[in-house]
């Protein structure tokens, strides 16, 4: 028997009826501070395309909160280099959608270049 999802003691069919105030209400005072100074351009798009019923939707939009119209979706988020593909689950909710995609790589130092000085070519023994 799988357990019933359940986001601050409320069901997912109970959030999909709410609207986006009551959802509000339910968040952290940083996402419900979000979504109460109303959405960018950007975001906008991304709602408009998820009422459209588009499968697949690539945004910049990094700083969006996930809501419960976004759920079962999939969104390409932009890391900086590419749109890394997400699919959004129910325990998402009251995230941002750039939390879910590494935008930085990991350091991988080489050998000194030419034109190193000594000491910087000096490798310790330990």
């Amino acid at each position: 028997m799988a357990k019933e999802f359940k986001f601050r003691g409320k069901s997912l069919e109970e959030l999909k009826k709410m609207d986006l105030d009551e959802f509000a209400e339910l968040l952290n005072s940083r996402e419900r501070r979000s979504l109460e100074r109303d959405f960018t351009d950007e975001q906008e798009k991304v709602l408009k395309n998820i009422e459209k019923g588009k499968d697949f939707i690539k945004t910049h939009a990094r700083d969006m909160v996930i809501i419960p119209k976004m759920i079962g979706k999939k969104i390409g988020i932009h890391n900086g280099e590419e749109f890394v593909t997400v699919e959004v689950e129910p325990k998402m909710l009251g995230h941002y959608l750039g939390e879910f995609t590494q935008n930085r790589k990991d350091v991988k130092h080489s050998a000194p270049g030419i034109g190193a000085t000594k000491t910087s070519k000096y490798i310790p023994l330990k």
